[in-house]
């Protein structure tokens, strides 16, 4: 017989010669045909498993063995993290220690994460600063994705945050930026730090709603200035680089002392908290023969712990955490941006004189801002959205973490890497933005879609997709409220003789590295309005 010459039956003879099938009958051809099918098949589906190109990870920088990139960590992040980008691409690859980041410099990029992939990158890589913080990751910051961080959100946005309820502690906010005006008043044509007096004004703010307390006189202002370096020092923790985030076998002898430094820090809040919940219950018990009336955050907490649901129970720690996200997160982020908001202004004077003329044309000379002005003052909202497009308050955001190794832009990304999204670069990137290191509000005038929803991945200052920041509402309401009544009530001139430099400095929340100091006079004719 002539051997044949067809490719399928000579493979098939071949296996047949290289296969044991002596258990098979040699005049059973129809077995000994589909077992040669069956484990070609299985040969070729193994070969392909193992030959197959793996998706690579993205590009970056060479490191040295163990340590990776770390030794070569700019302590300016969000500008290494930039030129990085323009070296190897919109996605770049470190190596920290045992841990891999993932930087993103580029909107369609963070399109794919944040939205087209936003379950997978639903978590966070919590470092162990931030557990130390927020009572072992029990806040709406870092609590994984799942039904507690579901209950934390809807407590937040729905319960906390809402609309309704922020006009219902609306008093507690005028009360103390009336207070304000009253004291810059008395301090008319002397240096003032505008950071340190914004942070005062929003610290109490903040801690008359929480619990509808404030602190008075010589008190309020050692107090808070005590508060803003506790709150300085924790985020300068948080954002610091720590060993036992980059290699968790030796997280156990925190070696830089960096956990111990921010339960030190952690523990002043939680001394205040307990005094303030044991405060409230002892009012709510009824050991005076009265009931709590008081309207502030701190009692919509506690009645939503006594009837919240009893799947995902919302704790006494859970309550705590959530104080200290607002005690934290909603002071130093905000008064940074005022801060920043009024240099740029001072530096560009047409701007200041058409923000000024918009609050007056509003308000009026012969009254006080309110926050129902805000809406009415359209250019002082350019303003801020230009001020967190070019300082966003966050300027890596919140790192994530996806749950799962994942492809994102034809690149590998490992399970629990730490992915960083560079908004500070993104927001000012020559190719999405005309003249980007210009401060110019106009361009958001006449673009309504630039809002804070995320949903432009040209400029989301505040996140986007379900870990965005749940504070975005008093967030907007507190900056556009206090810097509508700096602007309103007085004039501002920087020291003679100085000169107004607007670095940034960098930490996980963006800050000027220089502070800025101005002189106020007062605006308005009547002085009865400044009492």
């Amino acid at each position: 017989m002539e051997p044949t010459s067809n490719p399928l039956q000579i493979f098939i003879d071949s296996l047949n010669f290289l296969l044991p099938w002596r258990w098979i009958d040699a005049a059973d051809n129809q077995s000994r045909l589909l077992f040669t099918v069956f484990f070609a098949g299985l040969l070729i589906f193994l070969y392909t498993k193992v030959t197959r190109r793996r998706v690579p990870l993205p590009p970056g920088p060479l490191g040295v063995p163990l340590l990776g990139n770390l030794p070569f960590l700019d302590p300016e992040l969000h500008t290494y993290f930039r030129d990085l980008g323009q070296k190897y691409g919109p996605i770049v690859k470190l190596q920290l220690g045992n841990k891999v980041g993932i930087i993103v410099n580029s909107p369609s990029v963070a399109r794919e994460i944040l939205k087209d992939n936003d379950v997978t990158f639903a978590n966070r890589d919590v470092p162990q600063a931030g557990r130390a913080a927020s009572y072992g990751g029990s806040d709406i910051a870092w609590t994984p994705y799942g039904a507690e961080w579901r209950m934390l959100r809807k407590v937040c946005v729905l319960k906390m945050l809402s609309n309704a309820t922020l006009e219902s502690v609306y008093d507690l906010r005028r009360r103390e930026v009336r207070n304000t005006v009253a004291i810059l008043y008395g301090r008319a044509g002397s240096a003032v730090n505008v950071g340190e007096q914004s942070f005062l004004t929003i610290f109490n703010v903040v801690t008359s709603m929480l619990w509808g307390g404030t602190v008075e006189g010589d008190q309020r202002d050692s107090l808070a200035a005590e508060f803003r370096e506790t709150v300085s020092d924790l985020t300068e923790l948080l954002g610091k680089p720590n060993v036992s985030d980059f290699f968790p076998c030796l997280a156990r002898f925190d070696l830089q002392g960096i956990e111990k430094k921010m339960h030190k820090l952690a523990h002043k809040f939680d001394t205040i908290f307990e005094n303030m919940i044991n405060q409230r219950l002892k009012i709510s018990g009824g050991e005076d023969g009265e009931s709590a009336k008081n309207k502030d955050f701190l009692q919509f907490l506690l009645e939503v712990k006594d009837s919240g649901d009893s799947k995902t129970p919302l704790t006494i720690t859970h309550l705590k955490a959530l104080l200290m996200d607002m005690v934290t997160g909603g002071t130093d982020t905000t008064s940074n941006t005022i801060e920043f908001a009024l240099a740029e202004m001072i530096n560009n004077p047409a701007t200041l004189k058409k923000a000024q003329e918009e609050v007056a044309a509003v308000v009026g000379e012969d009254n006080m801002v309110e926050e129902c002005h805000i809406h009415s003052l359209p250019y002082l909202k350019a303003v801020m959205k230009e001020t967190l497009r070019l300082h966003p308050i966050l300027p890596l955001l919140v790192p994530h973490s996806p749950s799962e190794t994942t492809t994102i832009s034809k690149y590998t990304i490992p399970k629990g890497s730490r992915v960083f999204i560079n908004v500070w670069a993104i927001q000012r990137h020559p190719n999405q933005w005309e003249n980007p290191l210009v401060f110019d509000p106009e361009r958001f005038l006449n673009n309504q879609k630039w809002d804070f929803g995320g949903s432009d991945f040209r400029y989301f200052p505040f996140g986007s997709g379900r870990r965005n920041c749940a504070g975005i509402a008093m967030a907007e309401r507190t900056f556009m409220y206090l810097l509508a009544t700096l602007l309103h009530s007085f004039n501002w001139k920087v020291e003679e003789g100085k000169k107004l430099e607007i670095e940034e400095k960098f930490g996980i929340v963006l800050k000027m590295k220089t502070p800025l100091v101005l002189i106020p006079t007062p605006r308005l004719s009547d002085p009865t309005l400044y009492q």
